[in-house]
């Protein structure tokens, strides 16, 4: 089984998420991440999808993908290169004695505090999902009250 990114180009309205993630759970399928957004074309959305699975399933679903008639363009990363990243916010239990530490550890990622309250820190990052694993895994110790990430998006990169 291997891992893919596929970015999809839709058209933006009602119905189109439901039509591609069909797709996937018709077959099986489970989708790892799907970040959607408005591109710079108000009537036209960028999906990007990571799936783990078997390649010639996958292969057959990036088929039908370009056959919905919401879609414009089909992309599966897996032979492209492609720049890909990811975004975490994390609140971690904080008091006065260990705040300094949680800080060190954010400085170390180059990582945001986005807010502090009295018992807690939240912190900011974004990067490759390694990178992601690694932050959670360093701050695991001092008590993560909660977590919310992104999911992957990506684009491909061009070639020189």
């Amino acid at each position: 089984m291997s891992t893919h990114t596929i970015s999809i180009l839709a058209e933006n309205h009602s119905g189109a998420l439901s039509r591609v993630a069909g797709l996937f759970s018709s077959r099986g399928y489970n989708i790892s991440t799907l970040t959607v957004a408005e591109t710079d074309d108000p009537t036209l959305s960028r999906m990007t999808i990571v799936v783990k699975g078997d390649e010639s399933i996958l292969e057959q679903i990036v088929k039908q993908l370009n056959k919905l008639i919401d879609v414009v363009k089909v992309v599966d990363f897996k032979e492209e290169p492609v720049l890909e990243r990811e975004l975490i916010l994390v609140r971690v239990d904080a008091s006065k004695s260990n705040r300094h530490e949680i800080i060190e550890v954010a400085n170390l990622f180059e990582s945001k505090v986005a807010a502090v309250s009295p018992t807690s820190v939240t912190l900011e990052l974004a990067g490759e999902t390694p990178k992601i694993n690694d932050f959670c895994l360093m701050l695991k110790p001092y008590g993560i009250k909660e977590i919310v990430r992104s999911g992957a998006i990506a684009i491909g990169q061009l070639r020189k």
